[in-house]
């Protein structure tokens, strides 16, 4: 399943523009929270989508019966950019575990770069929900490889969630190749093109730089 959220009227769009808007990423402190609110927007839309049973809960004058979700879920974040994203997510889906991967593009002097894989932060995954949020879904390689690390470290989970700000239909594409058919792919938006660095065009830019400064 693929769903792209601004496709349909949502509050999400206004924090979408935000993040693309050169007169207003000046504000890292707003850039962050930007990207927390929309992980939050696609936390309770993602939530709809779990599996619930009816529970009993005790209240202090008797006893109510109420829907919650049975999902062990894992939210898992690729260093540095996704940092804020991750915390949306967390925001909603606070009883999660986490999973961190460090993982970043070694360019090589024709311009052309690999994807290394150096650091893994992870539970076991096996039977579990792994949510996978990274903000630019741009080529798609980093993120079918950090898929395979997890598994190949903690096991293999029971459903695969991704979920992006911003994906590039190359991206999507690639996505949808390279990820079994149990995976449900969430994004806030698509642009048609990439660069010959493959950051997505219009995009917003670096959202690692834009979040947290300039790096080396």
């Amino acid at each position: 399943m693929i769903r792209i959220l601004d496709r349909e009227n949502t509050i999400l769009n206004r924090f979408i523009a935000q993040m693309r808007d050169v007169t207003v990423q000046g504000d890292s402190m707003r850039f962050r929270r930007n990207l927390e609110r929309v992980g939050e927007v696609m936390a309770y839309e993602i939530s709809k989508t779990l599996h619930y049973s009816r529970r009993i809960v005790e209240t202090p004058l008797g006893e109510a019966e109420v829907a919650l979700p049975d999902d062990q879920i894992v939210i898992a974040t690729i260093l540095r950019a996704g940092i804020p994203f991750h915390q949306g997510f967390l925001n909603y889906f606070d009883d999660a575990q986490n999973a961190f991967v460090s993982a970043y593009r070694k360019y090589s002097k024709d311009g052309t770069f690999n994807i290394k894989v150096e650091y893994i932060s992870t539970c076991e995954l096996s039977g579990k929900t792994l949510l996978i949020v990274d903000p630019m879904l741009a080529t798609g390689t980093s993120l079918d490889l950090t898929h395979k690390a997890l598994i190949e470290k903690a096991g293999r989970p029971r459903k695969t969630i991704i979920a992006a700000v911003i994906a590039s239909e190359e991206g999507l594409d690639y996505a949808q190749k390279h990820f079994s058919q149990d995976t449900d792919i969430w994004c806030g938006t698509v642009d048609a093109e990439l660069t010959v660095k493959s950051y997505i065009v219009p995009g917003l830019g670096d959202a690692g730089d834009l979040a947290y400064g300039d790096k080396m």
